[in-house]
């Protein structure tokens, strides 16, 4: 537990940045998890479709701080690359 007054600030501050963090983690990888049903499904043209949504997510994310820059490209490159594979 905190001791200082703005220790104790510190830590409600950062228990209310972890909820808005995993709501955009959380986001992400739903959007990530549709495409991935739809390749392994074999259905490239459905989850084509929603690309732009997962790379939006992926984007917001990234500008947000949650996850890295080159950790979003990765995934959106991946994203793609297994979308190509799946025709």
């Amino acid at each position: 537990m905190p001791i200082t007054k703005g220790a104790h600030k510190a830590h409600r501050s950062s228990l209310k940045k972890h909820v808005y963090n995993v709501r955009i983690k959380t986001t992400m990888n739903d959007s990530i998890k549709k495409i991935k049903k739809m390749v392994e499904a074999g259905k490239p043209l459905e989850a084509r479709e929603l690309l732009p949504s997962a790379y939006k997510a992926i984007d917001k994310a990234a500008k947000k701080g949650v996850i890295k820059d080159n950790t979003a490209a990765r995934k959106k490159s991946r994203l793609s690359a297994a979308i190509k594979r799946s025709k």
